[in-house]
């Protein structure tokens, strides 16, 4: 195995760094380019429901729509980054791997961007539907004045942005299993004795990360719970590797 001095290691983590960087600056100047399209995209939930034809959506403050553009190029950026940065980070760090460690680490950040897309495309078209059924309800109503919704950008490209970071992390619960296995904090007998605790755990971060609602809560701690199970397959085969 090659040694490397600490000169070496820096030059080569800023060259990375750099790789990534730039990456990231061409994709956010062709995701502003195509920023209308984007919004588009990220209207669609709240769209479906616009079946008369009456809603809209507002802002409130001159500079508001300007810097949600920017905001939301700078978030679909750094989502078409996550591949560039997990193979730069495995490129650094493979060098100082053992051949069977290699291949775990390779299959963990290989893994990682598929889990964060799968989580952000089911809470994009499964939960946020629902969420929106959810805060809708509340229009009308028996009251003197009738409330109605007016969403403005900020807040809803927010709100939209906050739930797809929710479920892109929490889709990584394979990910960090494997991680504490490989190092040896866990193994998949843990994991098999803690099941019931960790469905606790999990309805609880299903709670915290999704709008009031059962059917979000369920939404994303059905898919949470097979995501564990599948850790205790994954642990189990990182473990018969390893040995």
């Amino acid at each position: 195995m090659q040694k490397y001095t600490f000169k070496e290691h820096f030059i080569e983590l800023k060259n990375r760094l750099f790789k990534m960087v730039i990456f990231f600056i061409l994709s956010f100047s062709v995701c502003y380019f195509f920023k209308e399209y984007i919004y588009d995209f990220f209207l669609e939930p709240l769209s479906e429901l616009n079946k008369d034809g009456q809603r809209r959506i507002i802002y409130t403050g001159l500079a508001e729509a300007f810097f949600s553009y920017i905001k939301l190029s700078i978030f679909s950026a750094f989502c078409l980054t996550i591949p560039i940065i997990c193979y730069q980070l495995y490129a650094f760090i493979a060098p100082g791997l053992k051949p069977p460690e290699r291949k775990i680490i390779a299959g963990v950040f290989a893994l990682s961007p598929f889990l964060f897309y799968i989580g952000s495309f089911f809470v994009f078209y499964f939960v946020m539907p629902r969420a929106w059924d959810f805060f809708l309800s509340y229009e009308g109503g028996d009251t003197v004045l009738p409330l109605v919704m007016e969403a403005r950008i900020s807040e809803y490209l927010s709100f939209v942005m906050q739930l797809t970071w929710a479920f892109g992390i929490a889709f990584q619960l394979p990910i960090v299993m494997i991680i504490l296995t490989v190092i040896g904090l866990i193994n998949a007998n843990t994991l098999k004795k803690k099941r019931r605790v960790s469905v606790v755990i999990i309805f609880i971060i299903a709670a915290i990360f999704t709008p009031p609602d059962v059917i979000s809560q369920i939404a994303l701690a059905i898919p949470l719970l097979l995501l564990y199970e599948l850790s205790i397959i994954l642990c189990n085969l990182v473990e018969k590797r390893r040995s």
